[in-house]
């Protein structure tokens, strides 16, 4: 179920997408893959290899999220009229938290 968009105790609710859901689904089946990996003792390697993609996987997940946020957030300043400085600066510290 999504959540309502709005502004509550002095933040902005986000809406997730099913695309978001979907990609956090993906990176779920990617740690279990990662699991399989070491019950079947694969390769340092190979685990490299596949914790790297799950890393890149949220990070993107991560700036998508952020993204959406932002752009829901400034339209919504645009449709009030008020500032957007403030939704500019949080966005910008949401950023640098990514990564």
């Amino acid at each position: 179920m999504m959540n309502d968009i709005g502004y509550k105790n002095g933040v902005y609710s986000m809406e997730y997408s099913d695309a978001m859901r979907n990609r956090l689904k993906r990176i779920e089946g990617q740690i279990r893959g990662i699991l399989g990996m070491m019950e079947r003792g694969e390769t340092c390697e190979s685990m490299v290899t596949q914790l790297n993609a799950v890393r890149s996987a949220v990070d993107r997940l991560s700036l998508y999220i952020v993204g959406s946020n932002l752009e829901m957030c400034i339209r919504d300043e645009i449709s009030s009229g008020e500032s957007k400085e403030h939704i500019i600066a949080d966005a910008v510290e949401l950023l640098m938290k990514v990564r």
